[in-house]
């Protein structure tokens, strides 16, 4: 497929509580990232309400989208193609934004691309630095804890993911024990710089060579912790709490991370996903990836570790250039698998 030199992307990003919209040039350069979130919404019921969701999301979309283009200052006839995440996510949620991107290109007589939401997540390294192939991602968010090889651009092995609860789902429910505001990830991380990791909570290691990970247990450990100590009527601090259960986490990611980068000989190590936010992970990964002389650490700034769509139409331009371009029949796919996109 023959690709103009300014490729404009309009991508739409609906996959859970975030209505998002961007439109990026040449798959490197964000011309507009509108983000409307719905946490002050969702917060009163201590997590995410997938129906009320997708009516925000309803109530959003058009405007968002609007924004996006005006702040780009583009037309729909300078666009190039359309991109929008497919999968997985919210079912509702992704409808709101897949039906959006099909009528937008049905109108415009647009490409249409339907994009992995993980895919989107490594992809937002691209933004800020160019990718090196082969190189391993590392991707930790609420719904995936994932490490991802690519052998080259456009071209995705899990080789290693989450066995049970991901990472940010266990930061969630363990903030809650601690009486924590949702979401609990950034709360759980400002306790833990204040407090030492002094309990021995356990770590998930699973049989030698594996790359998967396991948080249940330590989600457990951590709760039954609390239970305890509040029915012995001992004060516990729920910075050390907060501490220990961060270390245990941390430290399993890293060593697995730089045991596959390691073993796959990579030359990128890129982080993503909403908990890539996170400083305690970002701080031991920087330490232990200062081990190698021959592979470099990309992690992206604040702004693009949570949902986006900018990240969206990061990718969207490797799968355009691709020519794996979406038919108008393109639904919502919660279960979408990444390896085969």
């Amino acid at each position: 497929m023959i690709i103009k030199d300014n490729c404009l992307i309009l991508a739409i990003e609906t996959s859970c509580d975030e209505t998002s919209a961007a439109v990026i040039k040449n798959g490197n350069e964000i011309l507009s990232n509108i983000v409307s979130t719905q946490i002050d919404i969702h917060k009163r019921f201590g997590g995410v309400v997938p129906e009320v969701a997708s009516r925000l999301h309803v109530e959003q979309i058009t405007l968002v989208i609007e924004e996006a283009m005006s702040k780009a200052n583009v037309e729909y006839t300078d666009l190039s193609a359309i991109a929008v995440t497919e999968g997985p996510g919210l079912v509702g949620a992704l409808l709101i934004g897949v039906n959006a991107a099909k009528a937008i290109a049905f109108a415009h007589d647009l490409p249409l691309i339907g994009v992995h939401h993980i895919a989107g997540h490594i992809y937002a390294n691209r933004l800020i630095q160019e990718l090196h192939f082969p190189l391993l991602a590392l991707v930790v968010s609420g719904g995936h804890t994932e490490l991802v090889y690519m052998k080259e651009d456009g071209e995705f092995e899990v080789i290693g993911e989450t066995r049970d609860d991901a990472a940010g789902e266990a930061y969630d429910k363990v903030a809650r024990t601690l009486k924590l505001p949702y979401p609990g990830g950034p709360h759980i991380d400002r306790l833990a710089q204040e407090g030492s990791a002094n309990i021995p909570f356990p770590r998930a290691w699973l049989e030698e060579g594996s790359y998967d990970f396991s948080f249940s247990g330590l989600k457990s450990a951590v709760i039954n912790y609390m239970h305890n100590a509040e029915q012995r009527g001992v004060e516990i601090s729920p910075e050390d709490v907060a501490a220990s259960f961060q270390e245990s986490v941390v430290e399993v990611i890293v060593t697995k991370t730089i045991q596959a980068a390691k073993e796959y000989d990579v030359k990128q190590v890129l982080l993503a996903g909403g908990v890539a936010a996170n400083k305690g992970l970002r701080a031991s990964l920087q330490k232990e990836m200062s081990i190698f002389s021959d592979k470099e650490l990309v992690i992206p700034p604040l702004s693009l570790c949570t949902d986006n769509a900018a990240m969206i139409g990061a990718a969207a331009y490797v799968r355009f250039k691709q020519g794996k371009l979406s038919s108008l029949s393109l639904n919502g796919n919660p279960g979408l698998d990444l390896e085969n996109m």
